[in-house]
């Protein structure tokens, strides 16, 4: 590598400037110095981009510094971008000058951003909004017809998303909302559509099985890099997940490519993008653990600490995620990995916090516990460490290894030191869980919630806050299900038995997982849906209700992992009559509310989150559009918007049973009362089979 930089990096910043200047004063955009000038500024960036530890090299930050500043934020280069937007290219407008502002500074500034350079002369979010939406307009545009691509725009579009991408990295870290390096949302629908269209197309596999490095393989690999840093925003998630198909075309790339990068790349995305069942569908969880405990365990024993240039902490980053997943752990038990991540511990301290994940599983946790010296460290660490967040990690897998909860010895508090309510939240809702917490305040509940992040044992003041408590309020989303800590203190609230009461706080999040299994059949009030002050009062009539089914908690052997192995029996038990809603007689004076108690009433949970904004004319345009309509464009429309609000597919049996309603509502307009109140009567009597149902 020293040789390498010794011949490439120049000596003096004005030999470097002299190349530049050569570069403006040419008249002829195809002269031939350009086009040599750029092969070496390409081989010095790709030199960069394999040997990241010269990018502190006074000669690279200059060339870089120079690039951003003359070529990249200049009209020049947004003139370029907009030939590009053109349909129809013309040879000619690749000349080498375009092709040195386009690919080479595209190129450079990407392997420079990359090494997470400091003190760059722009912000992420600065070159994005100079750039940006002309490259979403390239790429929208070119997207569609890739089969036209020529030989040079494919070199032009792989290094200008290599630099995009490079960008909402580099950026997105920082910033912690990758959105807001794009102008809007629908900016960054366009984009995750384009890479889509882009990977999902097949005449560029054959080039993912070459061994040599061309611009197709580079472009994918690029595509499934911006993928990746896209899909770790988890406001996006619900996004991905309506793209039916991408987990196929992931699946098929990572294994058709013989390049670890991409591979890993794809690997990853599915990791952030599937909910447990997905993957359990695709059967991709044998292929993912063994993929990357191979290169795990390649790195490890590397004295470099990578493998193929990838850095062992990258690897464990991306496995961080992947750990969460029931799945991804019960077959990391079933190859007994654990005496790995025992070793990396030490070194990469990440490595706690992938085996707190990992500790919810009950045959992981029988592994941690038979390793006596790991053991001991962990009681050490959670006494002695001086790093909160590692005291943190330490508490938290001791506390997933002891062997029952139920035994803990429960203070007798006195009315004062007890509460109604305790609001179990990630931090990142802190917000709206503050103004949740005061609205309760004023209502008069005694709330307990943790907004200062607590310190010392959390694992124990967790739990005698859920020991002082009567209901927790569960805050779902995508981080929520994500957090170990989260986990762990809503499986003890039900090995508890405090009442559940879930919220949604993230739009398009649906429950997947331990959440989804711990709600069960669970209501839920949809804070995403509704404007505040009826949220509230959604949750007011929830922490109001009388439950309405007996939960019987049984301890099974710790040979299941699902929800610390709590099982439900199901009591049958018919519904109140005095709940029943009372409705105006005609369907037209419906209201939005209307419309949605009628729809839970009748246990329609996926229609009330469709037609969310429905009143009652709404309901019979609809009912009419279903009955005479055609009935393959229909369910395909439905289908669309289905998978658009709520996430997931269309549930036909919902529908039928929707239009059947609608068509005896219409029929009750014109009977007696007294009929009526009897067909209302048999409703309200129906016996409720499903675990944990609330009204």
């Amino acid at each position: 590598h020293e040789m390498k930089a010794s011949l490439l990096i120049p000596d003096t910043i004005d030999q470097i400037n002299d190349i530049f200047e050569q570069i403006e004063r040419d008249k002829d955009d195809n002269d031939p110095y350009i086009s040599i000038a750029s092969l070496w500024f390409d081989n010095l960036a790709l030199f960069i981009h394999e040997s990241p530890e010269f990018d502190t090299s006074p000669m690279i930050c200059h060339i870089n510094q120079y690039m951003g500043q003359n070529y990249l934020m200049t009209e020049q280069f947004i003139l370029y971008l907009a030939q590009l937007q053109k349909p129809k290219l013309p040879q000619s407008i690749f000349t080498s000058k375009q092709l040195f502002y386009i690919k080479t500074c595209s190129f450079s500034l990407s392997s420079y951003l990359m090494t997470k350079a400091q003190n760059f002369l722009f912000t992420a979010e600065e070159i994005m909004h100079y750039i940006g939406n002309d490259f979403v307009q390239i790429f929208e545009i070119h997207s569609h017809i890739i089969d036209m691509w020529s030989e040079r725009f494919l070199t032009c579009i792989t290094h200008l998303i290599g630099f995009i991408a490079a960008c909402c990295w580099w950026g997105g870290e920082k910033l912690k909302q990758i959105n807001r390096l794009f102008h809007s949302e629908q900016v960054i629908y366009s984009y995750i559509n384009s890479i889509i269209r882009i990977i999902s197309y097949k005449p560029f596999y054959s080039h993912i099985k070459a061994q040599s490095l061309n611009d197709e393989t580079k472009l994918i690999d690029f595509c499934l890099f911006s993928l990746k840093t896209l899909a770790q925003n988890q406001d996006l998630i619900w996004f991905f997940r309506s793209k039916i198909s991408l987990p196929d075309t992931l699946s098929t790339i990572a294994e058709l490519s013989i390049h670890n990068k991409i591979c890993l790349r794809a690997y990853i995305v599915l990791g952030e993008i599937l909910c447990n069942e997905r993957l359990k569908d695709l059967k991709i969880a044998d292929n993912l653990s063994l993929f990357f405990y191979d290169m795990l365990e390649h790195a490890w024993r590397n004295p470099l600490k990578n493998y193929k240039q990838i850095p062992i902490f990258h690897l464990l980053r991306g496995f961080l995620t992947l750990s969460k997943i029931d799945a991804i752990q019960q077959k990391t038990a079933d190859l007994h990995k654990m005496p790995l991540f025992i070793e990396m511990c030490d070194e990469y301290p990440i490595t706690f916090d992938i085996l707190w994940a990992l500790s919810f599983n009950s045959d992981i946790q029988h592994q941690l516990r038979s390793n006596t010296a790991f053991m001991s460290k962990l009681i050490h660490l959670a006494k002695q460490c001086d790093n909160e967040q590692m005291r943190k990690m330490t508490h938290g897998i001791l506390w997933n290894l002891e062997s029952s909860h139920q035994d803990r010895t429960i203070t007798e508090f006195s009315d004062e030191k007890t509460f109604d309510i305790m609001i179990s939240y990630s931090h990142k809702e802190k917000v709206l869980c503050k103004q949740i917490y005061d609205e309760l305040i004023k209502s008069g509940y005694r709330v307990w919630i943790d907004f200062d992040q607590m310190h010392g044992n959390v694992m124990d003041a967790m739990a005698q806050a859920i020991e002082r408590s009567h209901t927790i309020i569960i805050c779902m989303s995508e981080q929520y299900r994500r957090s170990n800590y989260c986990r762990a203190e809503a499986h003890y609230a039900f090995q508890r038995q405090l009442k559940i009461v879930p919220i949604l706080l993230q739009k398009h999040y649906k429950p997947d997982g331990w959440l989804l299994f711990l709600i069960g059949q669970l209501l839920y009030v949809d804070f995403t849906k509704y404007e505040f002050p009826r949220a509230m009062k959604l949750l007011m009539k929830e922490l109001q209700a009388d439950v309405i089914t007996e939960i019987h908690i049984k301890r099974t052997p710790p040979s299941r992992s699902s929800a610390d192995s709590v099982l439900c029996d199901i009591e049958e038990i018919p519904l109140k009559s005095s709940l029943s809603l009372i409705f105006p007689k005609n369907i037209l004076d419906w209201t939005q509310t209307n419309v949605h108690d009628w729809l839970i009433q009748h246990d329609l949970i996926q229609m009330s989150q469709l037609l969310a904004d429905y009143d009652g004319s709404s309901l019979i345009y609809l009912s009419d559009f279903i009955k005479n309509g055609e009935t393959k464009q229909v369910l395909s429309l439905l289908q669309e918007e289905s998978l658009r609000r709520t996430n997931e597919c269309l549930s036909l049996v919902e529908l039928s049973y929707f239009q059947s309603l609608m068509d005896q509502q219409r029929c009750i307009h014109k009977m007696p009362s007294s009929r009526r109140s009897s067909r209302n009567t048999n409703r309200e009597n129906k016996y409720i089979l499903s675990c944990c149902q609330i009204i």
